[in-house]
Parts: structure tokens; C-alpha cells; sequence
């Protein structure tokens, strides 16, 4: 429990923790029964549609297949066998049907590829979308889920599902056309030539049964390309987001030895998975040729001892490697595909996730939070490092400016998100009068909150839309709150004012300058709840102390202002002090 000292005090926890490097799993992949996800289909209107028309396109290939080949097959029997028949004129009708159907199968073929990339365009779009809905609801994923994976998932979700595109255009339409070519084809063949078609009944297992034997290799190399992307990606957004740290310290270069070391990984598990592939390839290739070799050698027997007439096996030899082909573009596919698969299958276990245990269910009551106080009763938050608060028993008052300190890790900025009720605390429960702030709408209860977190947000836009990034503000207030923080000074120096562009999380500003605008938003806001964490980041002494008169000014004006600090001159403005982490006598 904890007691306040002098002027009494709270704290919340720091933003939950990153990743140290190590590839975050995610949620465990299901097991992969089968070439084919179904819930691909169950996920994605668009992959339905697309299963269909892909077939569709299928059975109107095997019928130009089947109908090329009869024409040619009786065009060289005719031509060979009745000298009557040896003419132009005679062979018009076979002539005009034969040029018919490879048109028609030409623009088949171009149809269906033209279609199948956009499709396969759309169906990644689609559950892009869905996973990001379920990565952004917080009755899904709650804040501390969301951090702890957000490297793997912006690897999977963005790199890992564009390499879906060559399994929907390349190998599911292999797929769909070797589960219709195939069969059709034998049948017709079964109907020419008995014996051929046994033939092929009895060699076109192999196929298969080395790629299943092929697959389960590269299925384990491709899962560790994918770790290894993940590892690579999960560095580099760290080094990314704390490069001008490092600059500031000059030890920008000392992250290099570990992202080129993870780099050669993934370079080995990638040049793995391709050794594989080729490998495979020249098996496949030659097990369908040894095949068709088969097949021809008992056609040529047969022929020569007048066992069927030449139309048969003109037609059985032509339609032989028809067969097999399509378990050959399924084979080469395959390897095409296969990073693409693995993260489809983890995307689609995102997609089904069960809500996070630490999701809170929004509710629906209301109330204003002016004032009233804001209680938090005996609350504790588990973390992977393990309760951060813990116990932690505060009153924030209305009309007060209530000062959060404690050592790192303790709990202040995870205390300001179960106030906002972005974080469900594991014991104990937030209240703000007598209303539990579970209970309470979110959106209501969010736009009668000014919050200043660690990292400001920021997004690509001009510095009047980042300074009314969440409302409208009063022109006097923003005047008077950037008067305060020294932005003014910051506005008169940049080009084009307040329609300076800046880039995604305030490129063109320093730190500094990214802090004041942030400030002077959250202090321009009229919410009567103002959330600050670590307000006095990158501000020198004189805006530290004009800030704090600007928030000491709010809550003698009847807000309730929280705000973690460690400084000396937060503490000489502060009405109570709350030490998280720490008994108080």
C-alpha cells in the first residue's frame, strides 16, 4: 500500500517493454492440414470468389486442351493413314477447329493471369485489413500484447503477406487445374487407350509423393526464414527509433555487428529454402519426364504391333504430358509460395485469436469527469517482469496537481493507461467518482482526457493538423499553451508556420521541438483530465518551470492534473507527490 509523502503522489507504469531482438512467436500456428487453408476461404469473400472463377477458367482450359489435341491427333493419322485426305481442303474443318482452340486457350491463359493478380491483390488487402483490425481493437489485443508483438507482427502482416501473392496466382491455380486437367485427362485417355491410362495411374503418384517429402523440408527452412526476417526486422525498428539516441551519444555504429550478424542468418536460411527449390525442381522435371517415357515406349509397342490405330495414339501421346503437367507447375509453385504460406497461416492464427487476456470490454455507461475524483483502488498490473504497480492505492483530486515518481519500471505510466482504461489492471479497479472505469464508453470517456505520453504521436501533415490531431483547439488557448512551452519561438523559426509539413512521427522537428507542440496540444486542450507523462523531456529548465505553472494554473482552476516527473521543479509545484514502488512511513 502506499501512503502519500508531504504533498501525496502517483505513478504508472513506463510504456510496456520492447522487444530485445528475439523473434516474438506470436500466436502458435495451426497446424497446416492440407495445400489448402480453409480459413483462407472462411476469412476472405474475395479468396471465394476467386476459388471460383479459377475453376471456372480450369474447366474451360481442359476442354481447349482436349479438343486441341483430338484435332492434331486426327490431322497426322489422316495424314498418314488415308491419302485422300492429304489435302488442304480436307483438312480445313480440323485446320479451323485446332486454331480456334489454341486462341481460345491463349486467352484464356491471359484472362486468367490478368485476373489472378488483382485478385490475389485484393484477397492480401482484405486480410490485411483483418488482421489489422484485430492488432487495433482493444477488445482483441490489449496495449501490453500489442507491444510485446508488434515487431513480428509488422513482419508478418506487411513483408510476410505480399509473399501470398505468387501462392494465389501461381500455385492455387496449379492446384485447381491439376484437381480438374488431371482427372479429365486421364479419363479421356482411358477411353483411347486402356493401357496408357494405367500407366498413368500408376506413375503420377511419384509426383506427389516427392513433393510432400520435399515440402517438409523446405516447410521447416521457409518457418526459419520467416524467424529470421523477424529477428532482422524486430533490430532494425529498435536501432530505428533509437538512432538519435545513439547519435547523441555517438554509438550509432555500435548496433552494426549484430544487424549485419543477423543479416548473414537470414541470407543462410534463405539460400537454404533456394537449394531446396532447385533441387526439387530437377526431381519433379525428371520423374515427369520418366513418366511420359512410359508411357510413349508402350504406345510405340503397341502401334507396331497393330494393337490400336494411330488416332489413339497420337491422342494418348499427346494428352500424357497434359497429366502431368500441372503437378509439375504445383511442384515449382510450391517453392514460390512457400514464405507466403507461412505467413498466411500466421495471419490467420492472428485472425482467430482468442481476445487477449488483458483486453478490456468496452462498456457503455457515461459520466463527466469533471470534477470528480479519480480513485485507484489497491490496483496491481502483471507484466513479463512481473507486477508493475503493484497495490498501489491513490486519489487524484480535482483542483490538484498530483506529481507520480518512483524508480524505472515501477508502474507510473501503466497507472495513467488503467486511468484511461487502455490497460485492465490484473487486481483492484479504477474509478472516477463511483463509476468503475470499465464500465465506461471509451470514446466518452477518452475526449475528456488530455494525455501526453513518452513518445508523442505524430503523423505526416502540417503542424496545425498535428496541433489539432485529437479536437479542434481555441485559438487563445493555443496561443497562451505554446506561449508556455516556447513554441511560439519554435512556429516563428520554421518556414511556413504552423503549415510547415513534417513527415511520420515528426520528421523535420528535433526532439525538442516534437515535445513543445505536444505540450502546448495537451495544454491547449480544454479536458478536464490532464494525463502527462514525463512532460519535461528535451525542455531546459525555464519551459520546465513555465510549463508547470501553466498545469499548477489548470488545477487551481478546478482540473485534475497527474503528472510523472522526477524533477525537483515538479515536486515545488506539486499539491500531492505519489512514490509508486515504495512504503511510505
Amino acid at each position: 500500500m502506499t501512503r502519500p509523502l508531504r504533498a501525496p503522489v502517483i505513478t504508472a507504469t513506463a510504456e510496456a517493454t520492447t522487444e530485445d531482438g528475439s523473434p516474438n512467436p506470436g500466436p502458435a500456428t495451426a497446424g497446416r492440414s492440407g495445400p489448402v487453408d480453409p480459413r483462407l476461404l472462411r476469412h476472405s469473400t474475395v479468396a471465394r470468389g476467386y476459388v471460383v472463377a479459377t475453376a471456372m477458367f480450369a474447366f474451360a482450359g481442359v476442354a481447349m486442351t482436349i479438343v486441341t489435341a483430338a484435332m492434331a491427333a486426327s490431322i497426322v493419322s489422316e495424314l498418314i493413314v488415308d491419302p485422300s485426305r492429304r489435302s488442304l481442303g480436307a483438312q480445313q474443318l480440323h485446320l479451323a477447329v485446332l486454331a480456334g482452340a489454341l486462341v481460345a486457350r491463349g486467352m484464356l491463359t491471359y484472362l486468367h493471369d490478368r485476373y489472378a493478380h488483382r485478385g490475389a491483390a485484393r484477397v492480401i488487402a482484405q486480410l490485411r485489413g483483418r488482421a489489422l483490425d484485430v492488432l487495433t481493437d482493444p477488445t482483441q489485443t490489449s496495449v501490453r500484447a500489442l507491444v510485446a508483438r508488434r515487431e513480428h507482427a509488422a513482419t508478418v502482416v506487411l513483408r510476410g503477406l505480399d509473399a501470398l501473392g505468387p501462392y494465389l496466382s501461381g500455385y492455387l491455380p496449379a492446384l485447381i487445374v491439376t484437381m480438374t486437367v488431371t482427372p479429365t485427362v486421364v479419363v479421356v485417355i482411358g477411353f483411347t487407350d486402356w493401357p496408357s491410362a494405367v500407366a498413368i495411374l500408376i506413375t503420377l503418384p511419384l509426383i506427389p509423393l516427392f513433393m510432400i517429402l520435399i515440402g517438409l523440408m523446405t516447410r521447416e527452412r521457409t518457418d526459419r526464414k520467416l524467424a529470421a526476417t523477424s529477428r532482422l526486422a524486430a533490430q532494425l525498428l529498435d536501432l530505428i527509433a533509437g538512432l538519435p539516441t545513439l547519435r547523441a551519444l555517438n554509438r550509432a555504429r555500435g548496433p552494426a555487428a549484430r544487424v549485419a550478424e543477423l543479416g548473414r542468418a537470414q541470407r543462410r536460411s534463405t539460400m537454404s529454402a533456394l537449394r531446396v527449390a532447385f533441387l526439387s525442381g530437377a526431381v519433379l522435371e525428371l520423374l515427369a519426364t520418366l513418366s511420359v517415357a512410359v508411357v510413349a515406349v508402350g504406345i510405340g509397342l503397341r502401334l507396331v504391333h497393330g494393337d490400336m490405330s494411330l488416332y489413339a495414339g497420337v491422342l494418348a501421346l499427346i494428352l500424357a504430358p497434359e497429366a502431368y503437367h500441372p503437378l509439375r507447375q504445383v511442384g515449382a509453385q510450391f517453392h514460390n509460395s512457400a514464405d507466403g504460406v507461412a505467413a498466411a497461416g500466421e495471419v490467420l492464427d492472428l485472425i482467430e485469436s482468442a481476445p487477449d487476456d488483458a483486453v478490456i470490454a468496452p462498456g457503455r455507461r457515461s459520466c463527466s469527469v469533471a470534477g470528480q475524483p479519480v480513485r485507484l483502488l489497491d490496483v496491481g498490473v502483471h507484466g513479463r517482469d512481473g507486477w508493475a504497480p503493484e497495490h498501489l492505492d491513490a486519489v487524484f483530486e480535482p483542483g490538484r496537481l498530483t506529481m507520480v515518481t518512483g524508480a524505472n519500471g515501477a508502474g507510473k505510466s501503466t497507472a495513467l493507461l488503467a486511468v484511461m482504461g487502455l490497460v485492465a489492471p490484473d487486481s483492484g479497479s479504477v474509478l472516477i467518482g463511483s463509476i468503475p472505469v470499465a464500465e465506461l464508453e471509451p470514446s466518452l470517456l477518452h475526449e475528456q482526457i488530455a494525455w501526453l505520453p513518452q513518445q508523442p504521436v505524430m503523423v505526416p501533415g502540417t503542424v496545425s493538423e498535428n496541433l489539432a490531431l485529437f479536437g479542434r483547439l481555441e485559438s487563445a488557448a493555443s496561443a497562451r499553451a505554446a506561449a508556455a512551452t516556447g513554441f511560439d519561438r519554435v512556429l516563428a523559426a520554421l518556414p511556413d508556420g504552423v503549415d510547415t509539413p513534417i513527415g511520420a512521427d515528426g520528421s523535420g522537428l528535433s526532439a525538442g521541438q516534437r515535445q513543445r507542440l505536444a505540450l502546448t496540444r495537451t495544454l491547449a486542450s480544454p479536458a478536464p483530465l490532464l494525463l502527462l507523462d514525463e512532460p519535461a523531456a528535451h525542455l531546459d529548465d525555464a519551459s520546465v518551470r513555465a510549463v508547470f505553472e501553466v498545469l499548477s494554473a489548470r488545477a487551481a482552476a478546478g482540473d485534475t492534473v497527474v503528472v510523472v516527473a522526477h524533477q525537483s521543479v515538479a515536486r515545488a509545484f506539486a499539491d500531492r507527490v505519489l512514490v509508486v514502488g515504495q512504503e511510505s512511513a
